[in-house]
């Protein structure tokens, strides 16, 4: 595989050092990286030697000049704020290299459309990180749907609680406008996974979407799922808490656990590796999942009425459903 030279917009926030680690684990470069905020010390860990702008007109004069030479970047890797995500994939891809997006890839199914024309203005590509689509367990899930019963319904429940801090109200992941609220900015993986497994979305119905956790019911074309995410610690399990964990994930697939708690390490690195082997996912393979979570924060919750999450153990001062 040859030394692919890389761009990176976004290299301050939580997911950036796994692009660095990404394109270092593939024997490619960073050639220089781009961030609002200074706190980026952790490039000395993998490029000590890319260059860094806070500006972003500077980083355009930089890589406009490296253009020019033999050091052009082949690939922009996008870490930016989700709002911020059609604009820099626009960049990069009129600076004339493919683009490699962090989720949600935009915010609204019709990013995708102007996107996807401009795609075939440049010749280049647009590629989406999916990593859930690489885990072993979840592979292995879609196989067995694949070659099971084709009129078979499955019942699944899916829990994903991260809990977070203060300072995610203050950060633009608080900022509904900014990150497209919980469901979207740490649900998509998740709507993206089951999707890919069960099919289209026939039915989608929120029970509840608030600033920190959001639940509802969504009905497939193979499966039927109660969904809750949550940020707030409150809402954990108790057993999670006891052992001084924050983050929980549970999805059961007819009443059976499906284990994928670990594995997570190294799926960007493997996303990374498809992609510069010419595989990897397009940009139009985000759009079911795209337009699930714009749909879940369109709309107006129901409440308890109906279909809802009866799963999450956890006391009822602080949790908004019956046990």
């Amino acid at each position: 595989m040859r030394d692919n030279k890389f761009a990176l917009i976004g290299a301050a926030g939580y997911i950036a050092p796994r692009h660095m680690r990404a394109i270092k684990d593939t024997g490619s470069t960073l050639l220089a990286a781009m961030d609002n905020n200074d706190s980026v010390g952790i490039i000395d860990s993998y490029f000590p030697d890319a260059a860094f702008f806070t500006e972003f007109e500077r980083f355009d004069r930089h890589m406009e000049k490296l253009k020019r030479t033999e050091n052009q970047a082949d690939y922009m890797s996008i870490c930016s704020p989700n709002y911020l995500h059609d604009a820099h994939i626009r960049f990069g891809l009129r600076y004339g290299a493919d683009v490699i997006c962090e989720k949600p890839i935009v915010l609204n199914p019709w990013n995708i459309d102007a996107l996807k024309e401009i795609e075939k203005e440049t010749g280049k590509c647009i590629y989406n990180i999916l990593q859930l689509r690489l885990h072993k367990s979840i592979i292995d899930l879609k196989r067995k749907v694949d070659n099971g019963p084709k009129d078979k319904i499955y019942d699944c429940d899916l829990t994903y609680q991260t809990s977070r801090g203060n300072w995610y109200y203050t950060s633009w992941k608080g900022d509904a406008e900014k990150s497209g609220g919980i469901a979207t900015n740490i649900g998509v993986h998740f709507f993206d996974m089951l999707g890919w497994i069960f099919g289209d979305v026939k039915r989608n119905v929120v029970n509840l979407h608030t600033h920190d956790r959001a639940a509802g019911y969504l009905e497939f074309d193979k499966a039927r799922v109660r969904w809750f995410l949550s940020i707030n610690y409150d809402t954990l399990p108790e057993e999670i808490k006891a052992t001084g964990k924050r983050t929980y994930r549970s999805i059961t697939i007819d009443g059976e656990e499906i284990e994928f708690s670990d594995g997570f390490t190294e799926l960007h690195t493997d996303s990374y590796r498809d992609i510069l082997s010419g595989n990897g996912f397009r940009i139009g393979e985000a759009r079911k999942a795209i337009q699930t979570v714009y749909d879940i924060r369109h709309a107006d919750p129901i409440g308890l009425k109906g279909e809802y999450h009866p799963f999450c153990k956890v006391s009822l001062s602080n949790h908004p459903f019956k046990i």
